[in-house]
């Protein structure tokens, strides 16, 4: 397809303009910016809260897939996800979607998955930041250690329990996370 001005478009596309904005500036827009531009149209309204409640604001709409880190790609489908109307019981699993992450986006992410929980649906993550670990219901840690030398169930319980277990590496950083009064 040949560019104009470096944009993927040809001209004629780009003469289209919607409230001012051809479809390269459109997909130029981060998801905040996106979501105060499309405010007037609900279902893109919709689609882009869920985007920015689970701390994706920066994300550009045009960015490809390829640029994604892994976490971003599940928080994407978490997204889609939270948007569905769903009644019934639903199994989430997630693998370290805190992954380069700012502390306050975590936060964010942490209450959807919390509203998850609370909505009656199950929300299973497996994670290396030991704030999160910290804030869950169960914890089950695994180790000894990587590799080969893992795999085994060292401790499970509550995050004060596994805070207090022998043997487990996890434990100290668990403790430090919880605080002098064993709780986040």
């Amino acid at each position: 397809m040949p560019r104009v001005r470096g944009a993927r478009y040809n001209a004629e596309t780009l003469e289209v303009r919607y409230e001012g904005l051809n479809i390269a500036e459109v997909l130029g827009l981060t998801v905040e910016s996106a979501a105060a531009f499309f405010a007037g149209v609900p279902a893109a309204a919709r689609s882009l809260r869920a985007l920015e409640e689970i701390g994706l604001g920066y994300l550009r709409l045009g960015q490809p897939a390829t640029e994604l880190s892994g976490g971003e790609a599940q928080r994407i489908k978490l997204a889609t996800e939270l948007q569905r109307l769903r009644r019934d019981h639903t199994l989430y699993l997630l693998d370290e979607p805190t992954t380069g992450l700012h502390p306050a986006d975590v936060r964010v992410l942490l209450r959807q998955l919390h509203g998850l929980v609370d909505a009656g649906h199950s929300v299973v993550v497996v994670e290396h930041d030991m704030e999160v670990v910290a804030g869950a219901d169960w914890v089950i840690d695994l180790g000894p250690g990587g590799g080969t030398a893992g795999g085994r169930v060292v401790a499970a319980g509550t995050p004060a329990e596994v805070a207090a277990a022998p043997g487990s590496r996890t434990a100290p950083y668990l403790a430090r996370a919880l605080g002098p009064t064993g709780t986040n």
